[in-house]
């Protein structure tokens, strides 16, 4: 690939940019989508919400989920809430400042167009959802509620206590599952892709692994769909659920697809900290606490006093000192970074010194337990089971963890990657967060992609294909998913050839802490090189030593979890690249060598005011393509939340 393709960006005033770009998307007769197969791999909010849409259309839709149900898709775990310029709290939001919000909050690496079609299609979405039945809270005249989230001064946020995710999950659950009923969804649970079929360099169809007959499936279609989620748990401990995980957009990485912005990760300020150095993966505390929860430390480094016995003349309410307007709400990145930088100086509390509290004795004292327990009662159910406190007598504790991929596949406005008739949704994409995702904005995300972007975009990419389909048995097509068939094979075999003797779980947990330490929260270019040669020694370790127990024809976790890391492996390395090639701060990448006397991220949008798109070259360096970032509306700022 010697260039970009085309982003495919409209032109003209942004205020009716989708719009405009959606009337003039050519379409096809119901008669003719009857005839047109499309894949859809994951079964999250973006998944289910496309494929239900697709179907609803007409199209024969293949739903691919290595789960058992598609309920059970990481989307149920996001808590807090979604975002949508509504206006119902009178508070001066609108489309405009969603957008703005938007941008900003993503320190300007993100389009322009993208970011205002998110912020336009927002009220959409809540419309939809309701109609779906979805149980939004409900102000006493039966309004919806909101509330508000970091990096905005409106209330903006819809949600239904601290399962906003799970309810929005269930939305869309319902809408596939009438699909399935209807016969134009197949759902193919317990399977998970291995590789992309392509022909001509054109998408046609996945390879995926029967997780419990452990046979090679493979899926042909005109189109495919990736909306697999996002990769933090390269970090191995994680917000993400323990089975998510890179391997459908790195295997499309290698057949092609651009990677763009791999080193975005998010670090989440509001996380229950880690236990033991064996834990599985941890749990996010949700943002919407920090509405009414008060983020302090002992002002005095080494206090060990509980909380209780430390007066209000010596405590540090940190982030109300530093930012007086946000207070508690600033984004996540920048609290992530202040309480990391406390916590470093020795005020940290619990385990370790790695915490920070999460108070609500104020809270509770003005408006009374009930509403706060209204308001909270699930999150503080849970934190109480994990940790044996319970936050209505005591502070909570919290701790920044990896929580979500800001990076992801290329895509041009169309959601369509860099293979042609491949399109990615939601969190597998790079998208609209740039640097730095606002809370509550994820669940907008997936859902606009999956119910109102790709349906349109999809059909008028097949609608551009002509008359052309493309079937099992077209002796091309055999060919080419024999090749990826192969590939995904020649994977398993070597997997257990190794016959080592470390277990897959060692060498992710190492992993983790390698991108932990040098591609974290905070960033410098000795540390980024040291981290590469540390992945790239590691990764042959694992090549040389790893153990997979059990076989590739039968159920077999260990398989699938080693099939997983090495596909992390590659992306680590892809990663710890980006991090070092970006020399400035940004968002959630920040590099020590780029910051302000104050420690606030310092910018540079002379060199760096671009898209990072990744090309795969095999066995040789990948090389990094620029898509030059421009502003019409608002124009790139330093971003200040004082």
């Amino acid at each position: 690939m010697s260039c970009l393709p085309d982003p495919r960006l409209p032109t003209g005033p942004l205020a009716t940019a989708w719009r405009r770009t959606r009337d003039g998307l050519p379409l096809i007769s119901p008669l003719r989508k009857r005839q047109l197969r499309i894949v859809v791999v994951g079964s999250g909010l973006a998944g289910s919400a496309a494929a239900a849409s697709l179907a609803e259309q007409g199209y024969q839709v293949q739903l691919v989920t290595f789960h058992d149900s598609p309920r059970r898709a990481h989307s149920v775990a996001a808590q807090g809430g979604i975002n949508a310029a509504k206006n119902y709290a009178n508070d001066g939001d609108s489309v405009e400042r969603l957008f703005a919000d938007t941008l900003k909050g993503g320190d300007f690496r993100a389009r322009e167009a993208g970011c205002y079609r998110l912020a336009e299609i927002s009220g959409a979405i809540i419309d939809q959802c309701v109609a779906q039945g979805v149980p939004f809270a409900r102000e006493y005249g039966g309004t919806l509620a909101n509330r508000n989230f970091g990096g905005s001064q409106v209330s903006r946020t819809f949600y239904a206590r601290g399962q906003t995710g799970q309810q929005l999950l269930y939305g869309a659950y319902q809408a596939l599952m009438r699909q399935v009923a209807a016969g134009r969804v197949e759902l193919l649970t317990r399977r998970e892709m291995l590789e992309l079929v392509t022909l001509d360099g054109v998408a046609r169809g996945v390879v995926c692994r029967n997780l419990l007959s452990g046979e090679l499936e493979t899926y042909t279609a005109n189109a495919v769909v990736l909306a697999s989620g996002g990769y933090t748990n390269v970090y191995y401990l994680s917000t993400n659920a323990l089975k998510s995980n890179a391997s459908a957009i790195w295997r499309a990485h290698l057949e092609g697809a651009l990677f763009a912005n791999p080193c975005f990760t998010q670090i989440h300020p509001t996380c229950i900290p880690s236990g033991d150095a064996y834990q599985s993966k941890l749990t996010l505390m949700s943002e919407s606490l920090r509405n009414d929860g008060r983020v302090w430390l002992p002002l005095k480094a080494g206090d060990r006093r509980p909380p209780d016995q430390i007066p209000e003349a010596e405590r540090d309410y940190f982030l109300e000192r530093q930012y007086p307007s946000y207070g508690n709400m600033v984004p996540r990145d920048v609290a992530s970074r202040r309480a990391r930088e406390l916590c470093d100086g020795g005020h940290g509390v619990g385990q370790g010194g790695r915490s920070v509290y999460l108070d609500f004795h104020d809270a509770i004292a003005s408006q009374g337990s009930e509403i706060i327990e209204t308001r909270y009662g699930n999150l503080f159910e849970m934190y109480q089971r994990i940790t044996g406190v319970d936050p209505m007598a005591a502070p909570m504790r919290i701790y920044p963890a990896p929580h979500y991929t800001m990076g992801g596949l290329w895509v041009d406005y169309h959601l369509m990657s860099s293979i042609p008739g491949l399109f990615v949704l939601g969190e597998a994409n790079f998208s609209e967060h740039g640097a730095n995702r606002l809370g509550a904005s994820a669940l907008m995300q997936g859902l606009a992609d999956g119910y109102f972007i790709a349906p349109a975009t999809v059909t008028a990419w097949l609608a551009e294909q002509g008359a052309t389909a493309i079937g099992p048995d077209d002796p091309a097509v055999r060919e080419a998913c024999l090749e990826a068939g192969q590939r995904a094979q020649g994977r398993i075999e070597a997997l257990l050839a190794v016959a080592g003797t470390r277990p897959v779980d060692s060498f992710h947990r190492a992993l983790g802490q390698l991108m932990l330490e040098h591609c974290g929260i905070i960033r410098s270019a000795a540390g980024l090189q040291a981290g590469l040669a540390a992945v790239a020694e590691l990764e042959a370790q694992f090549q040389r030593d790893l153990r997979v127990p059990g076989g590739a024809h039968e159920p077999n976790g260990e398989l699938e979890k080693a099939l997983r890391l090495s596909d992390f492996f590659g992306l680590a390395q892809l990663m710890l690249r980006d991090a070092l090639a970006r020399e400035e701060s940004c968002g959630a990448h920040f590099r020590e060598e780029h910051q302000s006397s104050g420690g606030e991220a310092v910018r540079d949008d002379q060199h760096f005011a671009h898209i990072a798109a990744w090309e795969h070259r095999p066995g040789a360096a990948p090389i990094r393509h620029q898509e030059p970032l421009s502003f019409s509306l608002l124009q790139p700022s330093t971003r200040n939340y004082q």
